[in-house]
C-alpha cells in the first residue's frame, strides 16, 4: 500500500491507473528520468500526480508516432505540455536505431507463443514498445512474426494449437491498441476482408498505423460479405475502401461486385493475394508491400 501521509503510489497501483506494465514503467524511469519518485519509511518508491501526469503525457506522444526516447526529450523540456505540439521525428530517420536487436525480440516472442505463454509473450511486448516506436515494433516485430508463423504452419512446423494461440494472443493486443481508432477527424477509410478470408492481422496492423496518423478507421474485418462492405461505404463516405486476402481466388471470387464497388469509391487491394494484374482489372490500386510501410505511404487524395 502507498503511504497516506506521502500521498503517493507504489509501482503497481500507479501501473494500473495508466495501463502499463511495471517493467516499462521502471525502464522509463531508469532510462529516461521520466519518473522521479520518494521513498517510503518502508524503503518503497511512491509516485506522484506528476509522474502519473509525465506517463500520460508519454503515452499520447507515443501514440502521435515518437520513439520513446524522442518523448521523453519533449516531456522532460516541457513538464506541464505548454509547449506546442511535437512533430515526430520520420521512420526513415531512427529506423537504423530501431532495428537494432529485432532478431532477439522475435525470437523470445516466438519461444513464448510457440510455449503458450502468454505472460511472457505480453512481457516481450511491453518491453519492445518500451524501447522503440510503435510504427517499429509493428513493421520489425509483429509483421516478421505473424509472416514466420505463416510459414511455418504451411510447412508443418508449427500446430494449428500454435498458431491458433499466437494468432490470438495478438488479437487481443493490437485490438487494444485500436480503440478508439473511429474517433479520428482526419480523412476515413474502410477496412474488410472478402468472404471467406479469415487472416485480419495484417489488416488491423495497417488500421492501427492509419489511426495514429488521425484517419477514421471503419474496421469491418474477416469474411465480408461484398454488399455488406457496399453498405458501409455508403453509409460512411470513405475516401478509401481497402479489401486484403492472403488468397487471390478470394477476390477472384467477388471480382465483379468489387469492380462494381470501385466504379464508385476508391478501391484498394493487399495482402498476399492481391497482385498488380488484379488491381487493375478490378479499377483498384495495389498497396504492396509490409502494411506499416503501406499505411505511412497512403495520402489522403480521395
Amino acid at each position: 500500500m502507498s503511504s497516506p501521509d506521502q500521498g503517493g503510489l507504489r509501482i503497481g497501483a500507479l501501473s494500473s491507473r495508466v495501463g502499463l506494465s511495471t517493467h516499462t514503467l521502471r525502464a522509463w524511469e531508469s532510462r529516461y528520468g521520466v519518473l522521479d519518485p520518494t521513498r517510503s519509511a518502508g524503503g518503497y518508491r511512491l509516485y506522484s500526480p506528476a509522474d502519473e501526469a509525465r506517463i500520460e503525457r508519454m503515452k499520447r506522444l507515443l501514440a502521435e508516432g515518437l520513439a520513446p526516447a524522442q518523448a521523453a526529450e519533449v516531456v522532460l523540456a516541457d513538464p506541464t505540455g505548454a509547449a506546442p505540439p511535437v512533430t515526430a521525428v520520420p521512420a526513415s530517420s531512427t529506423d537504423h536505431r530501431d532495428h537494432v536487436g529485432f532478431e532477439g525480440v522475435k525470437e523470445d516472442l516466438r519461444r513464448a507463443l510457440d510455449a503458450f505463454d502468454e505472460p511472457a509473450a505480453q512481457a516481450v511486448l511491453d518491453r519492445a514498445l518500451g524501447d522503440l516506436s510503435l510504427n517499429s515494433v509493428l513493421r520489425g516485430v509483429v509483421v516478421p512474426y505473424l509472416a514466420d508463423l505463416g510459414d511455418r504452419w504451411e510447412q508443418g512446423t508449427a500446430t494449428v494449437a500454435q498458431e491458433h494461440f499466437a494468432s490470438n494472443v495478438l488479437r487481443g493486443r493490437l485490438a487494444g491498441l485500436a480503440r478508439g481508432w473511429g474517433a479520428g477527424g482526419g480523412p476515413s477509410v474502410v477496412l474488410a476482408c472478402p468472404p471467406g478470408e479469415l487472416h485480419d492481422l495484417a489488416l488491423l496492423v495497417f488500421g492501427i498505423v492509419l489511426a495514429r496518423r488521425g484517419w477514421a478507421v471503419t474496421y469491418l474485418g474477416t469474411s465480408t460479405p461484398v454488399e455488406e462492405l457496399t453498405s458501409a461505404v455508403q453509409a460512411t463516405s470513405p475516401i478509401l475502401v481497402v479489401v486484403a486476402s492472403t488468397d487471390p481466388a478470394r477476390f477472384e471470387h467477388v471480382a465483379a461486385e468489387l469492380a462494381a464497388l470501385a466504379g464508385r469509391s476508391t478501391l484498394a487491394l493487399a495482402g498476399a493475394g492481391a497482385t498488380a494484374s488484379l488491381a487493375e482489372r478490378l479499377g483498384a490500386t495495389l498497396l504492396d508491400g509490409d502494411p506499416v510501410t503501406q499505411a505511412e505511404l497512403v495520402k489522403a487524395t480521395g
